[in-house]
Formats: C-alpha cells, structure tokens, sequence
C-alpha cells in the first residue's frame, strides 16, 4: 500500500477536504472526520498509511 501526504483544506461538518501534498492533484478528497485523529483541524498535515491517517 502506497504512502500518501494530505494537507485539510477545509472542515465541513462531518466531513474533511484534503488536497495532496507529494504529488500534483488539483482534486480534493472528501474524508469522513471520523476516520482522522481528533486533533485534525485545518491545514494540519497528515500522512495516509495502512488504512490510517496520522498527524505529522
């Protein structure tokens, strides 16, 4: 499974925008809060591995 790094453009309710950081997407990707650590707020950075979102 690949690695993948994520800056939170936006909260919006439920929901959390992230654009990606290691390569050059212009799409954002919509992820349910629920499934990032608690302290995700926006702009924090996140690292994507193992099924698992981590603050870095």
């Amino acid at each position: 499974m690949e690695t993948r790094y994520y800056v939170v453009v936006r909260l919006d309710g439920d929901y959390a925008w992230l654009r990606r950081t290691d390569k050059q997407e212009q799409d954002l990707v919509n992820v349910a809060r629920a499934l990032l650590p608690e302290e995700t707020d926006e702009g924090t950075h996140l690292k994507y591995e193992m099924l698992q979102y981590e603050v870095i």
